[in-house]
């Protein structure tokens, strides 16, 4: 193959395929662009007698010496996926003074300092536009274009499994698991979806942004995560009598407590922009405090748009080989450790449903206990399902999330309750 910088990739699934496929179906327009032709010169796989189609078989290997130590390869691009040897082989390139792109959102969150201090140890870059909502070319964005701004809150539907899931609630009236069920069925959602359902995927990709926006290394242990395995059709039906859409948000803020970082099940109002990005679609809320609110919206997953991720990183450090390191993107993520606000401080209004006792007294004493926490009531709905029995659901006004627990846990002990289903926090989208 002709090309004028050559380059090795790790894996070759579903990614790295169509990895391959850009670089060979549009290498005259990138050519055109960046004045070189990058092409594959190695692929590491596990299997040879694979098919895979528009790969030539001779650059096809069982071994990673041969993409990590070749001395023609500039460029490594790394799509195996999980923490090791992916780990191992991409130290192993930087070191070797090697350029890597990565798709590979939990080793940059969990390994970043690692890398990013082995990559500027050996003067090359590490790039990961692909770890974060995939085809939304948001750390360019965030490293680059904004860099004239402090970005004080990123909203994110950054999961395209769990969008899918509750999006399909939400349209159908169908329960968690049949859902969930249907979402595998249609390679939607992971024979095991604990990373996604979970929010670990979300909370991955949270730490990568606010790390950036903070200017500070965010750890994975500090990020508040509920994933959304408990929201019910019940729970999507009076969000919606209440104006509004249940989504799997990830936010990273500026507070007045300070920093604050999570990933929760989160009521927005269903005029609000995010509460129209439906089934496997990403979306992010950017506010900066020059330039105001920025949406972004795409393909947060899928063959081709991480490619086009991949590649664009790629031909970006094609473009730069023969220029000193671009500060903005080879900077390595600070090594200053964050500390982000309890999640106890944070103020939020919230929806709570709970099944009680159908006698006179029960909204009076639930009333009271909340009362001694200062929580006031902003919506109140109370309906009767079965005889003797009633659902008390309400919303309340801003409280944090200690005072919350600290009358939840009072409201248990009560005779008359027989169960708290659901607690999800109300969005109103405020900027500090």
């Amino acid at each position: 193959m002709n090309y004028d910088v050559a380059i090795g990739m790790l894996g070759c699934g579903t990614v790295g395929s169509g990895v391959a496929r850009l670089l060979q179906e549009k290498q005259n327009l990138y050519a055109q662009r960046v004045q070189a032709v990058p092409g594959l010169a190695r692929v590491l796989v596990r299997d040879l007698a694979r098919e895979r189609p528009g790969i030539p078989a001779e650059l096809l290997t069982l071994d990673p010496a041969d993409v990590l130590e070749d001395p023609e390869i500039q460029i490594v691009i790394e799509v195996m996926g999980g923490i090791e040897p992916a780990r191992e082989y991409i130290l192993q390139a930087l070191r070797a003074g090697k350029h890597v792109v990565t798709a590979n959102k939990a080793l940059i969150a969990r390994h970043g300092l690692e890398l990013f201090e082995a990559a500027a140890e050996s003067g090359v870059a590490l790039h990961f536009e692909a770890a974060v909502a995939g085809g939304i070319p948001i750390i360019q964005t965030l490293k680059r274009s904004l860099v004239a701004n402090q970005v004080d809150a990123i909203y994110g539907i950054i999961n395209g499994t769990t969008n899918y899931i509750l999006s399909a609630m939400t349209e159908a009236g169908s329960d968690f698991q049949a859902v969930l069920r249907e979402a595998q069925a249609q390679g939607f959602a992971e024979s095991d979806p604990t990373d996604d359902i979970e929010g670990f995927d979300a909370a991955y990709k949270l730490a990568i942004l606010a790390g950036l926006i903070f200017d500070q290394r965010i750890d994975m242990q500090q990020i508040h995560r509920v994933g959304i395995q408990r929201i019910s059709a019940e729970d999507i039906a009076y969000a919606r009598r209440f104006g509004y859409v249940i989504k799997l948000l990830a936010i990273a803020r500026r507070t007045e407590h300070g920093m604050e970082a999570r990933v929760n099940p989160t009521m927005i109002p269903q005029d609000h922009p995010l509460a129209s990005v439906n089934g496997v679609y990403n979306a992010l809320l950017v506010n900066g405090d020059a330039v105001g609110e920025l949406m972004f919206y795409g393909r947060g997953a899928g063959q081709m748009p991480t490619a086009s991720s991949i590649v664009g990183d790629v031909l970006n450090l094609v473009a730069e080989l023969d220029a000193p390191p671009n500060v903005l993107m080879s900077s390595p993520l600070p090594a200053t450790a964050a500390v982000l606000s309890p999640a106890e401080r944070v103020m939020n209004r919230y929806y709570i449903r709970l099944q009680t006792h159908d006698k006179p007294g029960v909204l009076g004493q639930i009333g009271a206990l909340l009362g001694q926490e200062e929580i006031s009531i902003h919506t109140l709905v109370q309906t009767k399902n079965n005889p003797g029995e009633a659902e008390l659901v309400l919303i309340s006004h801003p409280v944090s999330e200690l005072r919350l627990r600290q009358a939840v846990a009072q409201i248990r002990q009560l005779e008359s309750v027989r169960e708290i289903d659901s607690i999800i926090r109300v969005e109103d989208f405020r900027f500090h």
